[in-house]
């Protein structure tokens, strides 16, 4: 695997690569099982990988969220080592802004709602890094995970309206045996809250409306963020020991 570090070193190796087809998952780091699912049908689908691990501070709203993510990149290189990816893009902050955050991507509508309401900004983050590393790396496929769905219709808007020529690939939510969707901020539940945890997909699952899931939610120890229902999908955010947890089920 092949660590590039700057747009400008990754052009020249596009240029190499002009006549292959290449999967693209970007990440924030602290990989895990559910990363590899989507990293795994990158290289399955496509004849080169590549994978981003850049933890971007413009979308955290939260500094004390962005100063505890769990991530460690040594760990997050053997994975992708191990997992046979060709191609590790790992820019810094000054590579990524150059011109520190003055120009920004919005969306008008649909990121204010859900995990946009009580995050502002969030979301513009969320579409200026993901356009930046998409003219970057000139992916043929990109692959995100639908644990965070309401992220993926935004990017997948975004990719529309702007007429980029690339393929969004939702990947269903990886889950642990228990049903807890997998996540990095898992890793920041103490072992109480690791038991907790599973409840959350419980509940949401269970079929009732959306004010008894969250009665129940309430009652099983979570402080909710929210429960709602769009476009034939129930969305939900709670907080487990000041950790928040988001998922999603169809309707």
């Amino acid at each position: 695997m092949k660590i590039i570090k700057t747009p400008e070193e990754f052009k020249e190796l596009r240029k190499t690569l002009a006549s292959k087809t290449i999967g693209f998952v970007p990440t924030m780091g602290g990989l895990h099982n559910g990363h590899l699912s989507l990293i795994k049908r990158a290289i399955s689908e496509n004849e080169v990988s590549v994978v981003s691990v850049y933890l971007n501070p413009t979308q955290f709203n939260d500094k004390k969220d962005l100063e505890t993510y769990p991530a460690n990149f040594d760990d997050d290189c053997a994975m992708l080592e191990k997992a046979g990816v060709d191609y590790l893009f790992a820019p810094t902050y000054p590579v990524m802004y150059p011109d520190d955050y003055k120009y920004m991507l919005t969306e008008k509508d649909f990121s204010h709602e859900l995990c946009g309401a009580k995050r502002p900004g969030h979301f513009d983050g969320v579409l200026t890094v993901v356009m930046k590393l998409l003219n970057i790396v000139q992916p043929t496929k990109a692959y995100f995970g639908e644990k965070d769905y309401q992220q993926y219709k935004l990017l997948d808007g975004m990719v529309k309206a702007f007429f980029m020529d690339v393929e969004l690939v939702p990947c269903p939510i990886v889950r642990e045996a228990n049903g807890l969707a997998i996540s990095s901020r898992n890793r920041k539940l103490s072992k109480e809250g690791l038991a907790l945890a599973p409840r959350f997909h419980e509940i949401l699952a269970s079929g009732k409306s959306e004010s008894e899931i969250t009665k129940a939610l309430e009652e099983a120890g979570f402080k909710v963020d929210y429960v709602t229902a769009k476009d034939n999908r129930l969305y939900a955010a709670v907080f487990l020991e000041e950790v928040r947890l988001i998922d999603n089920v169809e309707r």
